[in-house]
């Protein structure tokens, strides 16, 4: 999932005013897919389901699951930032954003929820998106940072050559009759070498990381339940919805 365009990091201490607490009048309904879900079936599920909340007849939901490998194009994609176009199938999709991977050991989250009924406020909604990352990954002692200049969620590290940073998580979303699609994918163990077939979200001076790579063991069922319990701090109840997949 790749950053939304035109929409700008919102500074920590802008935040505050800027969250998403208040909860629809139902909570919101959590489902996981237990195996890995093809892009194009997720794309036409998500399609259905965001015509559905935004007509009042379904509920809002946080769809989590994997994907087979493969590389997606936002809508402002740049054809130089495919470096290998024949290593893993390509998808164009209508989120905003570039290029970028997913893969198994990714946890994505297809985030629906109805704005009308919250704040119809797209760089407050990313602003919350961020923050639910980064409360997500403190409850591992991962401290996420977001950046004012590009969306999605950084760690630093240290180099040879002095202090760096990685993406760790990253965010794209597309929004219709104020519903909104896509979300969030968090790097928990994929394989971040398929990352070098693009040019990750069109950034080229900083790399990316997953939580096991920063030593942290974790399974992706112990990512779920911090991203449902931060989920709920941000955004509001939920409950858990059997999986139709």
């Amino acid at each position: 999932m790749n950053d939304a365009p035109i929409l700008a990091a919102i500074a920590r201490d802008e935040l505050s005013p800027l969250l998403l607490p208040q909860p629809a009048s139902r909570p919101v309904r959590w489902r996981v897919s237990a195996h890995p879900v093809a892009y194009p079936d997720a794309l036409a599920e998500m399609d259905r389901l965001a015509e559905e909340i935004a007509a009042g007849r379904e509920d809002e939901l946080v769809w989590l699951l994997e994907h087979p490998p493969l590389y997606t194009a936002g809508t402002s994609a740049r054809p130089e930032d495919l470096v290998e176009p024949g290593r893993f199938p390509i998808f164009e999709t209508g989120r905003g954003g570039q290029f970028t991977y997913h893969g198994p050991g990714q946890r994505v989250a297809y985030v629906m929820l109805d704005l009308k009924r919250r704040a119809p406020d797209l760089r407050r909604y990313v602003a919350a998106l961020e923050e639910w990352l980064i409360r997500s990954l403190a409850a591992f002692n991962v401290r996420g940072e977001r950046r004012e200049d590009r969306v999605g969620v950084w760690v630093r590290h240290r180099t040879k050559a002095g202090e760096g940073e990685d993406k760790i998580a990253a965010i794209g979303i597309r929004v219709r009759r104020w519903v909104t699609m896509h979300g969030i994918s968090l790097n928990v163990e994929p394989d971040l070498s398929h990352f070098a077939g693009i040019v990750p979200c069109g950034v080229r001076e900083h790399g990316v990381t997953s939580l096991v790579e920063l030593g942290l063991p974790v399974t992706m069922e112990d990512v779920d339940l911090a991203l449902r319990s931060e989920f709920e701090a941000v955004f509001g109840p939920t409950v858990v919805t059997p999986d139709e997949a």
